[in-house]
């Protein structure tokens, strides 16, 4: 998850870049004591994330879409699929695999959006305009509800069905 960041960032790509940086914090403070994760950091880790994607999907790709008067960004569906990964790993315990496996995501998934042409470009350039009230929505996404870890079978079947379809594997050998 380094830095790869847009040298003619603009109000949306600096907004969600600073947040992508927080959440890298907040991970790496989570991980930070060797064989441990500290549960307070990792808890604000994954309610940050969540929000995050949640800001991306509820906000800032359905606005590219409309701003294209309706036709989906092709890196749409890419991102859509990293979310769901992201999001299905939220749910169990973290442990070194989950946590592996995450940052192995972020890597690739934050090169779409960060990059040069990535989402937070192609947004601040379609926004024109109107970049500073999408600013603001992002701004002013709510907190994301987080309920508590689960680490049934089921969940940790759904984990990897959600990673194979997004193009990932588990990284460990847990199941």
């Amino acid at each position: 998850m380094s830095p790869r960041e847009n040298k003619t960032a603009r109000p949306i790509t600096d907004f969600l870049l600073a947040d992508h940086r927080r959440l890298e914090t907040l991970l790496q403070s989570a991980v930070a004591q060797a064989g441990s994760v500290d549960q307070g950091a990792y808890d604000q880790f994954r309610a940050g994330l969540l929000r995050h994607i949640g800001m991306e999907e509820k906000i800032l790709i359905p606005a590219a879409q409309r701003l294209r008067d309706g036709e989906p960004l092709l890196i749409a569906s890419r991102l859509r699929l990293d979310h769901g990964a992201l999001a299905t790993l939220l749910i169990p315990t973290p442990t070194a695999a989950v946590i592996a496996t995450i940052r192995s995501i972020l890597e690739e998934h934050n090169i779409l959006e960060e990059g040069p042409g990535g989402l937070y470009e192609i947004c601040d350039k379609l926004a024109g305009s109107e970049a500073a009230q999408l600013l603001a929505k992002l701004q002013a996404a709510p907190e994301v509800a987080v309920l508590p870890h689960s680490d049934t079978p089921t969940v940790m079947n759904t984990v990897h069905r959600a990673l194979e379809r997004a193009g990932y594997a588990f990284r460990g050998n847990e199941t």
